[in-house]
């Protein structure tokens, strides 16, 4: 089986995607849901441009640092509930792959009594394993994706 292509993400082609994101998801919410850790920085940046100051976190553990999945995510943390309950929660990743992730913190969100809208910079419909999409995404592709901040780069 080949490798995947690597399309590695530059400060401004981030700048760029981040913007884009921000005029697909445009609306009210009340609440940024980041996902760590690689949302930190696309969705710190798109709470600036939408100009959400209530930003969470969910520490979900999925992938090791070599790209490995283990059997389900893992919360190491994630908002309690009262934090969630009937809000309009904008639930932000970088990349959509399996979806197994985003749609454990999709899955959270519901059950807090949040209403929760996805939104991710790559979307790999082909390697996702789950029957959601996102709401809202900027690239679709099956590269595997090196952004900025990640790796030292």
């Amino acid at each position: 089986m080949d490798e995947p292509r690597r399309d590695v993400v530059t400060w401004d082609e981030l700048d760029r995607l981040v913007r884009t994101l921000a005029e697909e998801v445009r609306g009210e919410y009340d609440v940024l849901l980041a996902i760590t850790r690689g949302a930190l920085v696309p969705a710190g940046m798109l709470a600036y441009l939408l100009g959400i100051r209530n930003i969470l976190i969910a520490a979900v553990a999925y992938y090791d640092d070599a790209g490995r999945p283990a059997d389900k995510p893992s919360f190491l943390q994630f908002p309690a509930d009262p934090l969630l309950r009937g809000q309009r929660v904008l639930v932000v990743d970088e990349v959509w792959d399996s979806g197994t992730t985003i749609q454990a913190v999709i899955d959270r969100v519901r059950l807090a009594g949040g209403s929760p809208t996805t939104a991710v910079l790559h979307y790999k419909p082909r390697r996702s394993r789950v029957a959601s999409i996102p709401d809202h995404h900027v690239v679709e592709t099956d590269d595997w994706i090196v952004y900025p901040f990640k790796y030292g780069r």
